[in-house]
């Protein structure tokens, strides 16, 4: 099936008339908006406090020797930052959502002293500008993935880098790494994923359609509907369309009503992705709009347009990474209940039946979607560790 234009697609979005949300009127939201986000399940043992004791922890925090904006076309400039050694192998990591934006905390994966680090705010979130909290409609002009896809290119031109030794992709980062990698497989040498999204039809279907988080969440995807229903003048339409449903509240003339529907929405995913839910976390998250709107608008725009992949196409384009030499690690938690293991576990079994003689998958036990799980930092950063053997400047 052909593809429709990525611009033109993210436009006609905007630009279309959208039915007028006549249901409750929402007030002005508290901050952080908790109104329809699931409480935490308990935990008695204070595990947020006092984690899981695990071998391998993050690198300390260090700061960045060169910043910069990237002029990449059609009205965005993007974030970069580089650390750790000047002439180290060069890494770089792909933030999830799409729209979560990085953190200082991304670049403590890696050691510093082996590897050049590079983070990127990816189009419309984090520092990037225009940011989707201050310029709705400029953030998504050429918001797709062929040219996240470009930009990363665009990037390594810009500073020198001959090809990745590693790209590193959480979530919607391990979909970008590995469009990446398989359309410019020449460029990089290696790859980390952790919790993989292949953007199938059933993982879309199962997040944010069908329910399929209810059995592990039922409350957390009931707040997910009531949302909607609560603010819906056509419930039997709506219910059978809650991406579009979240869409036309996002991309509305409504303020209030984006702000509380990304605090739904991004609250929805917060409260199912870790073990144990840190509200410390969702307080930053839902109440902080430069973080919450570009995660909100970003992940709704992606997941209505199927990723802007053909389907099927990160399973099919694993040959080319095996005829490339990709040595992949993937390290995926046992409990996520964003990404299901099945999409790692399919991923690895490809990879390998296409030749890939590097591929190792770990399903990590006590371990969620969050990259700020303990088993998850640990897993993550042992394969870093493990790929400095083999990776050269």
């Amino acid at each position: 099936r052909k593809q429709p234009e990525p611009c033109m697609v993210a436009l006609s979005v905007l630009t279309m008339a959208a039915p007028t949300v006549m249901g409750m009127k929402l007030g002005p939201a508290p901050s952080p908006d908790l109104r329809y986000v699931s409480p935490p399940a308990s935990d008695a043992a204070n595990t947020i406090a006092r984690p899981a004791i695990y071998p391998v922890t993050l690198f300390p925090e260090i700061a960045p020797h060169k910043e910069g904006m990237l002029d990449v076309g059609d009205g965005h400039k993007l974030y970069y930052d580089v650390s750790g050694n000047p002439d180290g192998v060069p890494a770089i990591f792909l933030h999830g959502g799409p729209g979560a934006g990085c953190s200082p905390r991304c670049r403590r994966f890696f050691d510093p002293q082996h590897y050049r680090i590079v983070i990127l705010d990816q189009r419309g979130s984090g520092k990037s500008t225009p940011n989707a909290a201050d310029d709705l409609e400029g953030s998504l002009v050429e918001n797709n993935t062929p040219a996240l896809v470009s930009d990363i290119e665009a990037l390594r031109s810009h500073l020198g880098i001959e090809k990745w030794g590693l790209v590193l992709g959480g979530s919607w980062g391990s979909t970008l790494a590995l469009a990446y990698a398989q359309a410019h497989p020449d460029r990089c040498e290696a790859l980390l994923l952790r919790g993989v999204f292949l953007f199938g039809p059933d993982e879309v279907q199962y997040l944010f359609t069908e329910g399929g988080t209810y059995g592990q969440n039922p409350q957390a995807w009931e707040e997910y509907r009531r949302f909607i229903s609560e603010t819906s003048d056509d419930w039997a339409r709506e219910s059978t369309n809650l991406l579009g449903a979240y869409w036309q509240r996002l991309t509305g003339e409504d303020l209030e009503m984006r702000k509380a529907a990304a605090a739904a929405f991004v609250g929805y995913e917060l409260s199912i992705s870790k073990t144990f839910i840190d509200p410390a976390v969702l307080a930053e998250y839902l109440g902080t709009p430069s973080i919450l709107i570009p995660f909100a608008v970003m992940e709704v725009h992606y997941m209505l347009h199927g990723g802007f992949l053909r389907r099927g196409q990160l399973l099919d384009g694993v040959g080319v990474m095996a005829a490339h030499g990709h040595r992949v690690a993937i390290a995926h938690g046992r409990g996520d209940y964003v990404c299901q293991p099945q999409a790692a576990w399919r991923l690895s079994e490809a990879l390998r039946a296409a030749g890939c003689a590097d591929v190792e998958l770990e399903f990590v036990a006590g371990a969620g979607h969050s990259d700020s799980e303990p088993g998850l930092v640990d897993a993550m950063v042992r394969a870093t560790e493990r790929f400095k053997a083999v990776l050269q400047a």
